[in-house]
């Protein structure tokens, strides 16, 4: 596969629109400085063909699935044009147009669930009818879809297991609550940022479930809340962050695994002391508590109860979340712009993939999301599209056909022509060489000094 060209046909119908937007405006601006040189490399990387990304066509998608297998289909351009794509994504987020198309599944868009016709209306129709009720937003029945999977099969899980322990049994858990965790975290995500998922009457459940999941998932009680809503958004990324990697080499092992210490193994002690520092010693209080009775909880379980099952509902999963949130935050605030890193768009940034959008509630639109922490999940693609001036101009990072956990391993292996192979190229970046584009991104995974926070972060 040639990340360069090659356009996921998995991917959702939002990302292939806003995509095929991108790579129209590539290509209407494929003829200009086409015989540009690429800027000689003082960074090591090897000599590349002298091929800019804005000649490349736009490709042809290529669908392998049980229904289209081997077969090939151009990009849909029915929409030549931004209002019209916009238009487009609008209206599969209004439950009023007749193109309205709420999230059911994440695995599969509602138009690709081919169900005998009789369970398709006695029982999918009816399910989606009565779940646009229960949830706060009619696009989220997935939502609701996921809380009665969680609960009709984590919680049963682990409940079995403390009754009658088996090893298989204790793999398999922990496999299935690493299938899901990502979806989990991300509609919690959700939750966290607009103060709920549920429909008003359904309060009662919107404000107990996470006690009861979030420790399956690997959560502690409330930390997810007061490090990312109350912390992580105040900061951005800043020098107070305390997940921030503004002080780290962000292409090298070592730095990383410091980073993933010090979250892993302070974050109990780090998180309460911020909050003490910042004058909010209640958040403080809220934060650590809720920290440290999770942990004593699984210590009394351990030790009084079951430890074997203990280290599989709970260990198991709580060590493997906290790894994966540190190896995601990496890729997420890795690329730092050297000149104004104070800057949501030059201090995150946008994935135009599989992974992040489709199971993790667009959590590619990462920029966005930092732009505004309450924007809803499924606006973020035309959102994205109504400021694409604003990125270009801002000098914003695109990728596709990346995660952010394979930009991690990818840093860490310093493969910057792969990271440039997936960057889509908006603004003054079409004009450039894949050479180029990699030297320019390993410039934004340097290591800023102490000197340099000061400098540019003054205002705080």
């Amino acid at each position: 596969m040639d990340h360069a060209t090659f356009v996921d046909p998995n991917l959702t119908r939002p990302d292939l629109l806003v995509l095929k937007n991108l790579l129209q405006d590539i290509e209407r601006t494929k003829t200009l400085g086409s015989d540009r040189e690429p800027t000689k490399s003082t960074l090591g990387i090897p000599a590349l063909q002298k091929k800019s990304l804005y000649a490349l066509p736009i490709p042809s998608v290529v669908f392998v699935n049980s229904h289209t297998e081997g077969s090939t289909a151009p990009l849909d351009t029915s929409f030549p044009d931004d209002e019209k794509t916009i238009e487009a994504l609008e209206a599969l987020n209004d439950p009023t147009h007749e193109d309205f198309d709420p999230t059911v599944f994440v695995t599969w868009d509602l138009k690709d669930v081919k169900l005998p016709a009789v369970l398709d209306r006695h029982v999918l129709r009816p399910y989606i009818a009565w779940a646009r009720t229960v949830v706060r937003k009619e696009t989220d029945v997935v939502v609701l879809t996921h809380l009665i999977l969680y609960f009709t099969t984590s919680v049963p899980s682990a409940l079995f297991l403390y009754y009658h322990f088996s090893w298989l049994h204790g793999v398999l858990h922990c496999l299935m609550q690493g299938w899901y965790v990502g979806t989990y975290t991300l509609m919690r995500h959700q939750h966290i940022h607009m103060n709920g998922i549920l429909a008003s009457r359904h309060a009662w459940l919107d404000s107990t479930f996470a006690y009861i999941l979030d420790p399956l998932m690997g959560h502690t009680w409330n930390t997810y809340y007061y490090h990312h809503v109350k912390h992580h958004h105040v900061e951005a990324n800043g020098p107070e962050d305390l997940s921030s990697t503004l002080r780290y080499q962000r292409d090298d092992l070592l730095n990383f695994l410091h980073y993933l210490g010090r979250f892993c193994f302070l974050v109990w002690l780090d998180l309460p002391l911020y909050f003490l520092r910042k004058g909010k010693p209640l958040m403080a209080l809220k934060a650590g508590s809720g920290e440290l009775a999770n942990l004593m909880a699984i210590y009394l379980l351990a030790t009084y109860l079951n430890f074997r099952a203990t280290a599989f509902v709970f260990i198991v999963p709580l060590s493997l979340l906290r790894i994966g949130l540190m190896v995601g935050n990496w890729g997420q605030h890795a690329f730092v712009d050297d000149v104004d890193p104070d800057s949501d768009f030059r201090s995150s940034i946008t994935l135009i993939d599989v992974a992040s959008n489709r199971f993790c509630y667009n959590d590619g639109y990462h920029t966005s999301h930092h732009l505004n922490p309450r924007r809803h999940w499924r606006d973020h693609p035309v959102a994205f599209l109504r400021q694409k001036d604003r990125y270009a101009g801002e000098q914003a990072l695109v990728f596709r056909n990346i995660d952010y956990v394979m930009i991690t391993v990818r840093l860490l292996r310093k493969d910057y022509v792969h990271l440039a192979k997936c960057l889509v190229p908006i603004g003054d970046q079409v004009g450039m060489s894949l050479e180029e584009i990699a030297v320019m991104l390993r410039t934004k995974t340097r290591k800023f000094t102490e000197e340099d926070i000061a400098e540019k972060f003054q205002k705080k």
